[in-house]
């Protein structure tokens, strides 16, 4: 049986062209969205991981406001696409599971639609994957749809695949982000916009360790 991180790189590899084709002008319509990244991207101090990069849309974007930012991909067609669209910019093979770079390393990481794929189960190890190569005060950025039931797909971007959409309540995200140790700085939460559900958006920052504190 396929592990579910197996399922989702076989998935987006196969719908690798027509992803790219959906979301290459997603933002033309979303202005809160585009100004949620931009205000993380201003917040942060230091290298940004987007985790998730798809083709690397997001990653761009943060590039031309001046970020030094990099992607990270499971899937291989995808990254493919990504360095093909910006050769500028490094995009890398990886998982959220295991990132392959040191601890507090980073200003900020951004995962804008990738948590929503994996099981409530692995939740809690990514978002400690995420808090361990975050410097103090380092930024995260969540992005993912509201709600309490999965959408499970078996035919997307124009391919056949399966792939869970598993999506959440904010609090719920909040919450297990205050566990790992981190400090809420923003939720928002907009209307669809073509979409099924409400969408979430969910800024924290690393809690800096106290030395010496009792």
């Amino acid at each position: 049986m396929p592990s579910n991180e197996e399922l989702t790189r076989s998935g987006y590899d196969a719908g690798a062209a027509g992803f790219a084709e959906l979301f290459e002008t997603v933002f033309d319509t979303r202005p809160l969205d585009r100004a949620i990244i931009g205000a993380f991207g201003e917040m942060v101090d230091g290298p940004i991981a987007d985790v998730g990069c798809g083709t690397g849309v997001v990653t761009g974007m943060l590039c031309d406001a001046e970020n030094d930012a990099f992607g990270v991909d499971l899937s291989p067609e995808l990254i493919a696409l990504a360095r093909r669209r910006r050769a500028d910019i490094d995009f890398r093979i990886g998982s959220m599971l295991a990132l392959d770079l040191p601890d507090e390393s980073l200003g900020g990481v951004l995962a804008w639609y990738s948590t929503i794929h994996m099981p409530d189960a692995d939740l809690p190890a990514v978002c400690s994957e995420f808090h361990r190569v975050l410097k103090p005060n380092g930024v995260v950025l969540l992005g993912f749809q509201v709600g309490d039931e999965p959408f499970v797909v078996d035919e997307a971007f124009g391919s056949r695949m399966h792939l869970v959409f598993r999506r959440r309540q904010p609090d719920d995200i909040v919450r297990l982000l205050a566990d790992t140790g981190f400090v809420e700085y923003s939720t928002t939460v907009r209307a669809p916009i073509g979409e099924r559900t409400p969408q979430a958006f969910v800024i924290a920052r690393k809690e800096p360790s106290i030395v010496g504190s009792r």
